[in-house]
């Protein structure tokens, strides 16, 4: 009876799927400044993203997903933390070299994840501050930062790919640096002799948009946001920082294919400056920004070809979204607004960057797990920001309380088990948490910043009035209500209020 229980037993360990086995490996794949409409899966019809397509059509869909924030560095604040950027000051857009701004001591998305026994890595775009202070020593050891928050391996650039410094770091120190060719940098004052953008505008290959402040010291012909000297070698070359990223992406995935792993993939593309490697020049149509996408695509696509032949696919969930909305005119000349051709990268929605209407943190966001996944897509309220409590009871970890205080444990929505998700989140556009959603009424406060901001050429949804939609019939904001429900006005702007307030 023993032999045959033992055969049995030897069996079923063959036949079963990994899936049965082990914990789910989990990659965040995080786009930059990427559109609701940039995706043919939601809607483009002159980008054709096949590989993301495939992706949902594996997985599930989500049509009213959302960033907290129509900017970068809250976004990625709310996701690391589980709680609301405005509940901190200083979690605005950072510069190039602003300090560390996630806690050490409390719990974020890494900890959690090294905590459940997880390998743990960020590869890509960081832009949450490094260091204790702005004044660093670029050619020591730059922390605290990701490792110090929980991941293992941390392969980024600090910023932006429009900020200086423009070099990767791998851990603590700049990779490749000469110690006979320092790192020195400033945002305030010229340093060392690059030249700018300003001073020489002949050098550059890609123009800068008048009164953004892409002008000072150039780098690879691109003049950018700061000024920088020093670390010739170690600059990148904006051409091969997405394979660059992409290798490293792939290298940890590989070293860790017998442990479960975290990945937090954080793409460049479409941000500005918008160079994509020569292969994707000019394939899409619609200028750099266009290109970009493709690139993004491909190697969305790479990503998959891997998981598949190392036999992960099968347990491996994947979340793809983006940080914030579309922008075309964000400080370059590169063809994004002259070639646009009919594209709309905020598809039905008003708005983008920046803004506090939908176009600004309505994101495409796909989760993909194998035989996990329910539907192919879903209308349930949901944020980045609340992945945290919901890993959390995925993986039957306790988070410390009054920590991630704003995260929710949606799992269910997430694996399409639940078609509702969240009650009410709030919105925070350039600058101020301004407008709420409570099912399918989203109000927004009077405010009193410019309706349309000039500069980047998108709606900020700022007014004088308080604007009152119905997203269920009207997912545009093209008609304000608020004068017809006056008591539903007032009834958000309570709600609104007393969320900010606790």
């Amino acid at each position: 009876m023993k032999k045959i229980y033992f055969s049995l037993f030897m069996v079923l360990s063959v036949l079963l799927p990994a899936t049965a086995q082990q914990k789910p490996n989990v990659i965040y794949i995080y786009a930059d400044d990427l559109g609701y409409g940039d995706l043919s899966c939601y809607g483009a019809t002159k980008l054709h993203t096949p590989n993301l397509d495939r992706l949902a059509q594996q997985g599930l869909r989500f049509t009213n997903a959302h960033s907290t924030s129509a900017t970068c560095t809250p976004s990625r604040y709310a996701l690391m933390t589980g709680q609301y950027p405005w509940r901190r000051t200083g979690t605005g857009i950072l510069p190039g070299d602003a300090a560390l701004i996630v806690p050490q001591d409390k719990i974020t998305l890494p900890k959690l994840f090294k905590q459940a026994g997880y390998a743990t890595a960020i590869v890509g775009k960081w832009h949450l501050g490094l260091g204790e202070k702005v004044e660093k020593d670029w050619n020591g050891e730059v922390k605290p930062g990701p490792v110090e928050v929980g991941f293992d391996y941390s392969f980024i650039f600090p910023a932006t790919a429009d900020r200086v410094p423009t070099v990767f770091l791998e851990n603590h120190r700049v990779v490749a640096l000469d110690p006979a060719d320092p790192i020195e940098v400033d945002y305030q004052k010229k340093v060392g002799n690059d030249p700018t953008g300003k001073e020489h505008p002949e050098l550059l290959k890609m123009k800068s948009s008048p009164g953004q402040g892409h002008d000072n010291t150039i780098v690879n012909g691109i003049g950018r946001i700061g000024f920088m000297s020093g670390g010739h070698r170690a600059r990148w070359v904006d051409e091969e920082v997405s394979s660059t990223f992409m290798e490293k992406a792939a290298q940890f995935i590989d070293e860790h294919q017998k442990q479960p792993f975290f990945l937090y993939y954080t793409l460049t593309e479409p941000h500005v400056p918008r160079m994509p490697a020569t292969q994707f020049k000019g394939k899409s149509g619609l200028g750099y920004r266009g290109d970009a996408i493709l690139q993004l695509d491909w190697t969305i696509g790479q990503l998959m070809k891997q998981l598949k032949s190392l036999g992960l696919d099968q347990n491996t969930l994947i979340v793809f979204t983006s940080d914030n909305g579309p922008v075309l005119d964000d400080g370059y000349q590169d063809g994004a607004v002259t070639m646009r051709n009919g594209h709309n990268p905020a598809g039905p929605l008003r708005g983008g960057k920046y803004s506090a209407l939908e176009g600004g943190t309505r994101m495409p966001f796909i989760v993909s797990w194998p035989g996990r996944t329910q539907g192919k897509v879903s209308d349930a309220l949901v944020c980045q920001m609340d992945l945290l409590a919901s890993f959390a009871g995925l993986l039957k970890q306790s988070i410390p309380a009054r920590e991630a205080r704003d995260s929710e444990n949606l799992l269910a929505a997430f694996l399409g088990k639940d078609k509702t998700g969240r009650k009410v989140l709030i919105e925070q556009g350039q600058r101020d948490a301004t407008a709420v959603i409570q099912g399918d009424w989203k109000y927004i406060q009077p405010h009193p910043g410019a309706s349309y901001m000039e500069d980047v050429g998108i709606e900020s949804g700022n007014s004088k009035e308080p604007q009152l939609y119905n997203l269920k019939s009207d997912i545009g904001e093209k008609q304000n209500l608020a004068k017809q429900f006056p008591e539903k006005v007032k009834e958000m702007d309570d709600l609104l209020i007393k969320i900010k307030g606790n």
